[in-house]
């Protein structure tokens, strides 16, 4: 009889334990709300999306076109003078890239928001309060640009475009430096506004750029302002000390009117005129839209208008 009843209850044990289970896998997370995109952005965070968003809200007109080539889904979209295409001018504007309503991003009821590192970002809180997933891409340096396109092509579920957009850069760049001689220039990169001039490094635009054809920027190493992690003080001594090859020129505004001040200020100043790149006309201005504004997957074109300015004969 006690082995009856020994054998009864290990078998109700059993059933109990198997019951339990049971009621473990049910409690479990949904197949619904399971993360089915992670990535980690450029602050750091690992973002976890359920699904493919469709009413993507980004704050910088920079990531619009690869957005567009990406096939993206956009609810809304920051006002910019440049770079929206025809498919995305109607969309809702949210403010600039400095200055972004909050409300009019939470009313678009979006999936998904994208915010620039070091110029948005520090609304990240306010659409995590809302429960609004929002990761931070950064477009300067070509490495972040690609970066940013495989980033965006996860999300999106067009992995296979996203490489096939940064293969064809790679390959437009190559063709670029394989028309360039085998040498080293020097270079420096300034940055003119109407407060003062900076030396831009390897982390900006140009300076990134520079560093993809290969120039020497006399800049490299310099200690980088404590605002501004691209750029450098400028100093005239130390310009005249490196005496660059070729010195090209940043600035925001409209191109003419800087060029007009820059070359008078330079054609009246004895040092500025014992520079090698002065005396022998390698005094460059670069275009805002290519240079100061992310060119994002136009980078090709923003290599090849440097290189063409220091190898004009070789891009004819």
């Amino acid at each position: 009889m006690k082995k009856y009843l020994f054998i009864t209850g290990l078998i109700l044990l059993t059933a109990m334990f198997a019951l339990a289970g049971c009621g473990s896998s049910k409690t479990s997370v949904p197949k619904d709300t399971a993360a089915k995109i992670t990535v980690t952005d450029d602050n750091g965070r690992t973002v976890s999306l359920k699904d493919v968003p469709k009413k993507i809200v980004p704050l910088s007109a920079s990531f619009l076109e690869p957005l567009e080539k990406l096939d993206a889904g956009l609810a809304a979209r920051v006002a910019a003078k440049t770079g929206i295409s025809e498919k995305y001018k109607s969309l809702p504007e949210v403010g600039n890239v400095y200055n972004v309503n909050i409300e009019k991003v939470i009313a678009a009821q979006p999936d998904l928001v994208i915010c620039y590192k070091d110029m948005n970002d520090k609304f990240v809180h306010n659409f995590e309060e809302n429960n609004i997933p929002v990761i931070v891409l950064e477009m300067r340096t070509y490495a972040q640009v690609k970066n940013t396109v495989s980033v965006l092509g996860k999300i999106t579920g067009n992995e296979a475009k996203a490489e096939e957009l940064n293969k064809d850069m790679d390959e437009r760049i190559a063709a670029v430096k394989a028309k360039m001689p085998q040498e080293s220039k020097r270079i420096a990169i300034l940055h003119s506004t109407a407060q003062n001039v900076t030396v831009q490094l390897e982390g900006s635009i140009a300076g990134s750029t520079a560093q993809l054809l290969g120039f020497t920027n006399i800049a490299a190493g310099s200690m980088p302002l404590e605002n501004n992690s691209t750029a450098a003080p400028y100093s005239l001594e130390t310009l005249v000390a490196a005496n660059p090859d070729i010195i090209y020129i940043t600035s925001m505004g409209k191109l003419e009117t800087v060029q007009d001040a820059m070359l008078k200020s330079i054609s009246a100043s004895p040092a500025w005129q014992s520079l090698a790149a002065v005396r022998s006309g390698h005094v460059y201005f670069l275009p805002q839209e290519l240079f100061l504004l992310s060119p994002g997957i136009k980078y090709p074109q923003a290599a090849e208008y440097m290189a063409k300015l220091a190898y004009p004969e070789k891009f004819e």
